[in-house]
Formats: structure tokens, sequence, C-alpha cells
């Protein structure tokens, strides 16, 4: 049974100005940065609509167009679990914004900022950027799946640690960190008090396994915790550079609303009325995607085993499959080679930090075709080597 997103090819895809698109040759097909190929819902499309018709060009309210932050947290409720007030929930314009501001607020210059790697290259430039120093933590692959080291983050951990990064679900491994991963991490967070920023970003795009928001493991963990959030990527929104940041703890929240103050404002009214669509409105349309998604992720996992020397797990969230070429004749530069060889565009895994060498990202958000053809470019790239 065909879907509607098979229909989608390189050559309209092509069209469209987007950075995606726009980056690379003609000749060359671009798996790499994380937004999708679908169209956005009805519902988003109508609200932006009605949103031009308007008069409300103005600046919006300092807490956010009426209904927006409820509408939030109703939705983490449902999804999550995870009950909010609205109050503790601030808009700002997207999660790299927010990575920043924490880093700002909970760290000094040459205080140390502790996260697991690889990740989402931001984390890095966002301590590095601003003069503090970052201490990574390898995850483990214990043949199952990427895992925190709780040995490696003990080690890590130093005197002049004072932020935890988190990224949860994981960028670029789709891990969803079990309760038990993020109880043990919490720990260490107490006894050291440090200061927590979790991007929770992918979390909609969850295939199954439990989301345990890492500010909800305790009360006292709250109290230490920002959590950033938002519809950009599952409701395939980034253009419109929207997020939100949820902090339990007043004091929390002020420090980083502080940090934030005039480089980081809250997201143009445009972005809020488009998210306030996607999170109250458009869950038919975020369902039938997510199936989609889950139906390409077990494509791709599928066929990557059968490729000599590629190690990968399925991942257990966002729409990234994280490909291990270390065994591969490609192992040296596996984005580079591909793009020089077979003209496959996808993410650098050494820009996830030194443990992502070896390693490329793909993004499958796009029609099963393309996906095919991104997978035959592999192939033939592995085959000719």
């Amino acid at each position: 049974m065909t879907h509607p997103y098979d229909a989608l090819d390189a050559e309209t895809l092509r069209r469209r100005s987007l950075l995606k698109w726009r980056t690379y040759d003609e000749d060359v097909l671009p798996l790499w940065v994380a937004d999708m190929d679908f169209p956005v819902a009805t519902e988003v499309r109508d609200a932006l609509k009605a949103f031009a018709d308007g008069d409300t060009f103005g600046y919006p309210e300092w807490t956010g167009i009426p209904g927006l932050r409820e509408a939030v947290a109703d939705r983490l409720a449902r999804r999550q679990g995870w009950t909010v007030d609205p109050d503790a929930i601030w808009i700002t314009p997207g999660t790299v914004a927010g990575l920043y501001a924490a880093v700002k607020a909970f760290a000094a210059q040459g205080d140390g900022v502790v996260s697991p790697t690889p990740v989402y290259p931001p984390f890095r430039l966002a301590t590095e950027h601003q003069g503090r120093t970052f201490q990574q933590v390898d995850l483990h692959d214990d043949g199952d799946g990427y895992r925190l080291d709780e040995a490696a983050l003990d080690a890590a951990i130093t005197p002049s640690s004072r932020l935890l990064m988190l990224c949860h679900p994981h960028n670029p491994t789709g891990r969803v960190f079990d309760r038990g991963e993020l109880e043990a991490l919490a720990a260490r967070v107490l006894d050291h008090r440090l200061f927590v920023v979790s991007d929770e970003l992918h979390a909609d795009l969850n295939f199954g396994p439990t989301h345990t928001p890492f500010a909800s493991l305790s009360p006292e963990v709250a109290k230490r915790t920002v959590t950033l959030i938002g519809p950009t990527k599952a409701f395939n929104l980034a253009g419109l550079k929207i997020g939100f940041a949820i902090a339990e703890d007043p004091d929390v929240m002020a420090r980083f609303k502080a940090a934030a103050f005039g480089v980081s404002m809250p997201a143009p009214s445009v972005s809020q009325w488009g998210a306030l669509a996607a999170v109250r409105d458009a869950d038919a349309w975020f369902e039938d995607t997510l199936a989609y998604l889950k139906a390409n992720r077990d494509h791709v996992a599928a066929r990557v085993a059968a490729m000599p020397g590629v190690r990968h797990h399925a991942p257990e969230a966002t729409y990234l499959a994280w490909l291990d070429f270390r065994a591969t004749p490609l192992a040296s530069d596996p984005a580079g080679l591909l793009k020089e060889r077979v003209r496959l565009a996808l993410n650098d895994g050494a820009s996830f930090g030194p443990a992502g060498a070896g390693f490329a990202r793909l993004n499958f958000a796009t029609s099963r075709g393309i996906v095919d053809d991104a997978l035959d470019r592999i192939e033939r790239a592995l085959r000719e080597a």
C-alpha cells in the first residue's frame, strides 16, 4: 500500500529554497541536516494562513500568544506523563539558543561542562565558544546499543564541573536512555551539585521505549534542570525557529532568562501560532508521519544489516541512522568518501566529536524511494572500494 510521502522525489525537493537541498551540487543526494522532506500538517498551514490574514504583526506578549504554554503543558502530560505548570515554560527561538543560554547561565569562564558523546555539535560549540571546558564522556556500545558509562562519567567529572548537558533522546545514536541510566546520572548530578540542561527535542519521535523526562525523576533533580523541547523536529517546522525551556525552580529560570536576554528573545508571533496548531491540533498528522518514519527505520536497519562491515543499531527515537563504517574500506572518512565516490551527502561522524570518527549520520525522513537510492549508493561505494 502506497503512502502520499512515497511520491516525493529528489527533482521536486531540489526546487525548494532550503539548506538541505541547496548546499550541494545537483547530482549529490543530500540526507544530512535533520529536517523532514514531508509536507507540514494542514492544521499548521491553515494557522499560518490565518495569521497572515490577521492584524497581529506587532510584538507578542512576553508570556506568548494565548493558550500556547498551556497547550505545551497539556501535550507533555498526555504523551510523557509529565505534569508541568505552564508558568514554568519559557518560549525560545529554538534549542541551540537554549544550549548557549544554559552554558552562560550555569558555568563561568573556565568551568567544566560534562556531556555524553558523540553528540550534536552545538553542545561542544556552545561550551567552547563561551570559554568553558568541554568534558566529554563517550557512550559505551554494549552490542545492543549505546549506553551511559558510569565509570567514564565518574572519571570525567572534576571539581571544576558545573553543568551537565544531556541529549535525550540522543542525537546522533537515537538512544532513549532508560530510567535506571537516568537515575544513576541524577545521583551524580546531586552529589556534585551540577546543573543540567536536557535537550529533549526528539522526545516525540519515539518508536517504542518509554521516554522519561530527566527533570521528572525527582523534585530535587527538577530544581537543578532546564529542559529544552519544541515542535520543530516532530512537526517539521525547523524554519520557524521556536522552542520551549522548562525550569520548575523560579531561581533557575531567572538565571536562564538573564543569560538569554538580548540574544535569545521569545520566538516571533508567526512561529508561536504555527507551534500552537502543531502541538494542539495536528496529532493525526503526527501519528501518520511517525508510522512512516518507523517503517523507514526498519527498512534501513534490514538493508544495512546486509552490508559487509557496516554496523548499526536501529534508533529508538529520532529519524537518524548512525552508521559505523570503521570495519569497512571507507573507515578513514565515510562521509567524504561517499560524497566523492557516489555523490551521497551524509553528516560526518567526526563532527559529533572524536568518538564519531569512522561513522556517518543518515537522515531517513524522506520518501522510501530516496532512502533506497541512498542505500544503493552506499552499497556501490562498498563494492567499489
